[in-house]
């Protein structure tokens, strides 16, 4: 059947019409042969070349072929015209109307006066015959239009469907680009800023002229390289928002590793419980790398201390550091990171603080539910 389809799609529809066209005038022609009238033929003409604008006229080319059905016992012609007219409107009352036109004047006799002569009885089948056969054509025609309906939603829910699976696409992207600038700002700016700092003390402490020259060097480099992380950050930022996890991700025992490698005199105290989600030990990990960077790059020379502490409805840490001993050396700051930070903290359905101290030095604090949902 798809192979029929296939074919029929493929030949013209001016060949169509055409070939209707030469149907309706045989079957006229057979009908009026040996007793038509110059009228009938006229009628007949006029009904069956009317075919060739079906397409544009349906309802007057309809119209047309009302005389040929009244003259003679035709088919061809009021058939088409009917299934067209019914293809292409969706006027029920307007196509029920044509279809009883077309039966009344299918029943009707020329003259006019011996069509209630003989057996009424007759005529009223007649009738009722000639209707139906009137319907048949209008509810082919539906039948087609609403198949073509069907046809053109499908289309339309397979567009839509596109168009979701594209946003959907977009947003994933856009979410990853968000949580690439989040990584890329805890890892990469944390040891770029350790780096820095290590070579202003170093530029400061050191005698030698070339190492003094040398760590000027890497620290002008090292602040450039914050600098262009900064400007990638808010590039990658721009369309992300609210994010999953990337794997793999540091946990709770990387730590003591992490506050080793600080460059900060930090002590490390308390504990959380083994039984925390993989997203909350990585959330904690986070929060103390930021404020341990934020200490080398705001209080040079503060001292720092990270509290692990739980009790039976929350679990946290916080992180406190002294008022710093220096001057602050002056760093690039992308500016995103308690951002990022409170943004893991209300994944957690927590919250974070973060306020200066009394005594000039600054607390930032990670609160969530024991049991996060």
């Amino acid at each position: 059947m798809s192979t029929g389809r296939a074919w029929w799609r493929r030949v013209p529809p001016w060949a169509v019409d055409t070939g209707l066209v030469a149907l309706a005038a045989l079957d006229a022609w057979i009908n009026l042969l040996g007793e038509g009238t110059p009228v009938m033929w006229a009628c007949a003409a006029a009904g069956s070349a009317g075919l060739i604008l079906r397409r544009r006229l349906p309802l007057a080319v309809f119209l047309l072929t009302l005389p040929m059905t009244l003259f003679m016992d035709v088919a061809v012609a009021p058939i088409a015209a009917l299934y067209t007219l019914a293809a292409s409107t969706r006027n029920r009352p307007l196509l029920a109307g044509c279809a009883l036109l077309n039966a009344t004047a299918a029943t009707l006799l020329w003259p006019l006066s011996d069509a209630f002569d003989g057996d009424r009885t007759w005529t009223l089948v007649q009738f009722v015959y000639t209707l139906a056969t009137a319907f048949a054509p209008v509810l082919f025609g539906q039948l087609v239009q609403a198949r073509h309906d069907v046809a053109r939603r499908l289309v339309e829910v397979r567009e839509a469907r596109e168009h979701e699976r594209a946003l959907y696409a977009q947003t994933v992207l856009a979410r990853e680009r968000a949580q690439l600038a989040r990584e890329m700002h805890d890892v990469v700016s944390h040891q770029v800023s350790l780096i820095a700092v290590q070579a202003g003390a170093l530029q400061m402490a050191a005698k030698d002229p070339q190492a003094r020259e040398a760590a000027r060097t890497i620290r002008t480099l090292s602040a450039n390289t914050l600098d262009e992380l900064r400007h990638m950050v808010t590039l990658l930022r721009a369309s992300g928002g609210r994010t999953t996890e990337l794997t793999p991700q540091p946990t709770l025992a990387d730590l003591r590793q992490l506050v080793a490698n600080s460059g900060i005199e930090t002590t490390l105290t308390g504990e959380l419980p083994a039984d925390i989600s993989t997203t909350a030990q990585r959330t904690v990990y986070r929060t103390v790398q930021e404020a341990l960077t934020n200490v080398r790059k705001h209080a040079p020379g503060a001292r720092a201390d990270v509290r692990l502490w739980h009790d039976a409805d929350h679990f946290g840490v916080t992180v406190t550091n002294t008022a710093p001993t220096r001057p602050t050396v002056p760093l690039p700051s992308a500016r995103h990171g308690l951002i990022g930070l409170k943004e893991r903290a209300e994944l957690l359905d927590g919250t974070l603080t973060a306020e200066p101290t009394p005594e000039g030095g600054y607390t930032i604090e990670l609160r969530a539910p024991a049991r996060p949902v």
